[in-house]
């Protein structure tokens, strides 16, 4: 049993699609590096994931790339093609079999995406605009033709993960991909019907989510959730603010969503743009007011950072990412009354404990600052 302040967090809820989750926890989306060249699911992948899904509610999974031309990272899983579904269905399975209800995340990568990793080597993006980063490629605006033919790819890793048994998806709109490009005054600067004012540059995101219901609403057979990630503001010229981000969310509140998922590295992170200084989590609180649930996240290692989260945010879900890396057993240590024991530093000796892929685990190790380490 858990430690009576915590006993909120194993709480059910149930969002709206109809779908009750066992607890108010939730397995962040998180890259792992990890899948074959193919873009099919590992070995290594399915016992990582089989490793953190035993105490969550929900586990959404990294990254699926719904096109070839949208793969952001070396190692990622693809939902672009029906050979894939086994793959897909392996994953399901493997997340839904510890108990916990299963989220594939899709995505396109746009300007992110790594040349060497796409069938021409050509980056697409809302615009031409270059990343600012070491050596990166110039995307190519995308054709209108070429912008249909997208959302209508995600409608079709929407179809993938239904008939591969997952419980929902997730639309990645947030960190920069290519969703966000097309939202984003910085990176898209198109002067048709998918890009100027903030209602031009909503269309592709929504249209997204048009087809991704649409496709739900044909195909499902059973209830199936459709959520939406996002991040709030961007530190570039003309990028997001969140009188933009309010104008996402308002957009997004009316659509029917089962919930909204707020992108952010630290939880209590505050505004820079565009509203009063508050944490950015409370500011969208107040803007959603209720109509579709919240999922927040953001370096919650301890059990009293992310009690603290449930009860003063007012939101109904917190996700855990990096603190499940660093301990899998996290949900289930405190609902046992163990939070005390609860791992808040990666133990760089506990690879094999841990179940940790080896490209992620480089990743970690040849990343200083991406995680607390154990001294």
């Amino acid at each position: 049993m858990p430690t009576a302040s915590y006993a909120p967090l194993f709480e059910s809820y149930r969002l709206p699609a109809g779908i009750e989750l066992k607890n108010r926890l939730v397995m962040a989306p998180m890259t792992n590096f990890a899948s074959n060249p193919d873009g099919s699911v590992s070995d290594n992948e399915i016992q990582y994931y089989i490793r953190r899904s035993g105490g969550a509610g929900m586990v959404i999974t990294a990254c699926a790339y719904v096109t070839a031309s949208g793969k952001g990272f070396p190692g990622e899983f693809g939902s672009d093609r029906d050979e894939l579904i086994p793959s897909l269905r392996r994953l399901a399975d493997a997340i839904k079999g510890e108990g916990a209800k299963a989220v594939l995340q899709i995505f396109h990568g746009g300007r992110q995406c790594p040349p060497d990793l796409l069938p021409d080597g050509q980056p697409v993006s809302a615009s031409a605009v270059t990343p600012d980063q070491p050596n990166a490629a110039t995307p190519r605006a995308l054709e209108e033709a070429e912008i249909e033919a997208i959302i209508r790819d995600f409608g079709e890793s929407a179809r993938r993960a239904i008939e591969a048994g997952f419980d929902g998806v997730e639309i990645h709109g947030a960190n920069g991909y290519l969703i966000q490009q097309f939202f984003s005054g910085h990176t898209n600067r198109r002067e048709d019907r998918w890009g100027g004012s903030v209602d031009k540059r909503l269309a592709f995101p929504l249209a997204v989510v048009d087809e991704v219901q649409r496709v739900v609403k044909e195909h499902a057979r059973a209830p199936f959730v459709v959520g939406y990630r996002f991040s709030p503001e961007e530190p570039e010229e003309n990028g997001l603010t969140m009188t933009d981000t309010f104008a996402l969310i308002d957009a997004l509140a009316d659509k029917g969503l089962d919930y909204l998922h707020v992108s952010l590295m630290e939880f209590w992170s505050e505004a820079r743009r565009g509203a009063e200084a508050r944490p950015r989590i409370e500011l969208i609180r107040d803007r959603v007011g209720g109509r579709v649930p919240l999922i927040g996240v953001g370096s919650l290692y301890k059990a009293e950072e992310a009690l603290k989260a449930f009860n003063e945010s007012g939101i109904p879900l917190i996700a855990l990412g990096r603190p499940l890396i660093i301990d899998p057993d996290w949900v289930q240590k405190v609902e046992q009354g163990r939070e005390q024991e609860i791992e808040t530093e990666l133990d760089l000796t506990a690879q094999e404990r841990l179940v940790i892929p080896e490209p992620l685990w480089q990743a970690i190790v040849n990343s200083p600052g991406w995680f607390p380490v154990k001294k």
